[in-house]
C-alpha cells in the first residue's frame, strides 16, 4: 500500500491537473523566486502565472524547504 503524501505535497496532484504543467516545471520557475521572502514568491505566482492562493503557497512551501530557504 502507497504512503499517503501529507503537507504541501499533498496539493501536487491536483496542481499538476488544474495547470497541466508538471511539479518540475513550476519549481525550476522557483528559481527566479530565490531572493524574494515566501510571500512575495506565492504573490509572484499568483500575478504571473495566475495560481490559486494555496496551490503557489504549496509550491513556494516545497521549493523553499528543498533548497534550504526555509
Amino acid at each position: 500500500m502507497a504512503e499517503k503524501v501529507m503537507g504541501p505535497k499533498s496539493y501536487f496532484p491536483s496542481i499538476e491537473k488544474k495547470y497541466g504543467k508538471p511539479i518540475e516545471h513550476w519549481m525550476k520557475l522557483l528559481k527566479a523566486t530565490k531572493s524574494m521572502k515566501h510571500m512575495e514568491a506565492v504573490n509572484w505566482l499568483k500575478t504571473e502565472h495566475e495560481i490559486g492562493h494555496g496551490h503557489a503557497n504549496a509550491l513556494v512551501a516545497v521549493y523553499r524547504q528543498e533548497n534550504g530557504l526555509s
